[in-house]
């Protein structure tokens, strides 16, 4: 059986162009199959029966599926019958898969079906209303400790037990969480995950749903943990002055499993005196040092730092909590009638001057006499 050259319109794709053509039949048998993986659910699909007995052609099948996650539909060329993938199911799964034909029997062209076959699911009404969990989130704190929270819609009555489940691709079936935190009147708000080995760089799906069939409705997330790292906090500081007019601060990154090649730091550093609020430099380096300029009479420098992960390591981080304040207490001397900077010069130059006014330091003055 050959097939007409028709051509019904074009589309420029994955590879080449591809006619649409209403004598190709689109797949048989689509279904969609949840496996408890929480979101990452099987398809599969069968040839069309036309196809049967056709021969010196290449069939292969157009897979595309809505991602939810980037709002954008996903496109798979695959000789195969079956593909997994990742789907929010609190939103609309919509599949659908079309047959290619390429080879001799096309004369060359490569031909897809101009009909598909097609599955929308819709996610699950079971339960209350407005009884999914909210603000869920997890931390990982300095790659050692990993916990995951979240807040009751109805927190003033607990109507079911809530449960937290998780899965990934290393894992045969879901497990509960061994480890539920923060149990108030019955309603739990967190789960501590510190004894299980996530890996990172994967998918790690969750769903949070009620002890009692139909009362909650389950909740789903999906996320990769290295995204979601909180650095330690920063102990070891110190400042020190190297020149006249000039500091070292330097500062030791915190024990743990997080890579320093990967970590950032913002540094606030700025001078502490009487006069009021100072304004501070801030600025983000990936030294563990930088020298500070400085020319601000009887004042003091202090400096604090935090770190998180850059982006050539992770997609996004949370900041570690900022250090105790480190300073440095200054010499006594005459007030100047000058401007104070503090600068980075390590690698750029980052500077921030305060403007030191006369009338300012001579108000001080007499209120010193």
């Amino acid at each position: 059986m050959y097939f007409s050259s028709t051509r019904v319109c074009s589309w420029s794709g994955l590879v080449g162009t591809v006619f649409f053509s209403p004598a190709v039949d689109p797949p048989e048998n689509l279904r969609l199959f949840d496996p408890g993986h929480l979101g990452h659910l099987e398809m599969t699909w069968s040839p069309p029966a036309s196809l049967t007995n056709v021969t010196h052609c290449l069939k292969l099948y157009q897979l595309e599926y809505f991602n939810s996650y980037t709002n954008s539909w996903t496109v798979i060329r695959t000789p195969g019958r079956s593909y997994s993938a990742q789907f929010d199911l609190m939103k609309d799964v919509e599949v659908r898969v079309y047959t290619v034909l390429r080879g001799l029997c096309t004369n060359g062209t490569t031909l897809m079906s101009s009909h598909y076959a097609e599955v929308v699911q819709k996610p699950s009404n079971t339960g209350l209303k407005n009884t999914r969990v909210k603000d869920f989130n997890c931390v990982f704190y300095n790659m050692e400790n990993m916990e995951c929270s979240w807040r009751s819609q109805k927190a003033k009555k607990a109507i079911s037990k809530q449960h937290l489940y998780f899965w990934h691709a290393k894992m045969e079936r879901a497990e509960e969480c061994p480890k539920y935190f923060n149990t108030t009147g019955g309603l739990r708000r967190g789960c501590n995950l510190t004894e299980k080995q996530l890996p990172d760089f994967t998918d790690i799906n969750f769903c949070i749903n009620g002890s009692i069939p139909g009362k909650i409705r389950p909740t789903f997330f999906s996320l990769q943990i290295q995204n979601h790292v909180k650095p330690a906090k920063t102990k070891t500081l110190d400042l020190r002055e190297i020149h006249d007019a000039q500091l070292l601060f330097k500062w030791v990154p915190p024990p743990g499993n997080v890579p320093v090649h990967c970590l950032e730091w913002q540094v606030e550093a700025g001078p502490q005196g009487p006069y009021g609020k100072e304004k501070k430099v801030s600025l983000i380096t990936e030294q563990t040092s930088l020298t500070l300029e400085v020319s601000h009479g009887s004042r003091s420098t202090c400096a604090k730092v935090r770190s998180r992960l850059h982006k050539y390591c992770v997609d996004k981080s949370i900041w570690s909590e900022w250090s105790d304040l480190k300073c440095h207490l200054g010499k006594s001397s005459t007030i100047f009638k000058q401007n104070s900077c503090i600068c980075n010069i390590t690698a750029y130059v980052y500077c921030l001057c305060f403007k030191v006014h006369a009338k300012t330091y001579n108000n001080f003055a007499n209120k010193q006499q």
